[in-house]
């Protein structure tokens, strides 16, 4: 079972994030459930949200306390919530941040953590250019996607296009498909860099 928490604020799209990311998995032919855990349910509060994908049906409820990857939405919660409770050093992290992990005074919290398996994506800044509005959650599933491996683009593309019909979905599409092709290529150029 790959296990997903997404951590955001109230009004970023935490909840559809998980949505979209079990539809998704659906749409592959895995099982999979998604579930957000809400503390004050207001605008700005933190938000907590899980998804489970397994190629056998899932049994368990629970919240997600051991995680093989996190999506954080709001690099603001970075130093207000443990975000990385319960994440091995083989996990996966995605920052919507275009600062890198020195600059966010994470450098030595991933000292032991596998490089390739960490990565910032502007997600912001992808949603403004694309859908015109500063919601991270589709283009950080696309750098998800890509850093991963576990859903393909193809399948959260369609999932975004049937969750956002029209215009918005194609926007959605857009910002997914240019998340993902970001991480990529960060990914990349880390392994021309490096001295092997």
């Amino acid at each position: 079972m790959f296990q997903v928490r997404i951590h955001g604020r109230g009004g970023q799209g935490v909840v559809t994030a998980a949505e979209i990311l079990s539809v998704a998995a659906f749409s592959e032919g895995r099982h999979a459930q998604a579930f957000p855990s809400f503390g004050s349910e207001r605008m700005g509060a933190p938000v907590v949200s899980y998804c489970r994908i397994d190629d056998r049906p899932i049994r368990t409820r629970e919240p997600v306390m051991e995680p093989d990857a996190i999506i954080i939405q709001d690099v603001t919660l970075l130093h207000q919530v443990d975000l990385f409770a319960g994440l091995s050093p083989d996990g996966y992290v995605i920052i919507n941040t275009s600062q890198s992990f020195d600059e966010l005074g994470l450098a030595s919290l991933f000292s032991n953590f596998r490089p390739e398996r960490l990565r910032n994506c502007p997600a912001t800044e992808i949603a403004l250019e694309h859908v015109g509005r500063a919601l991270p959650n589709a283009a950080l599933l696309g750098g998800f996607a890509a850093l991963s491996g576990e859903i393909t683009l193809d399948a959260i593309d369609a999932a975004v296009r049937e969750r956002f019909i029209g215009v918005v979905g194609e926007r959605n599409a857009a910002a997914v498909k240019a998340a993902f092709y970001f991480v990529t290529l960060s990914l990349e150029e880390m392994v021309h860099a490096s001295p092997d």
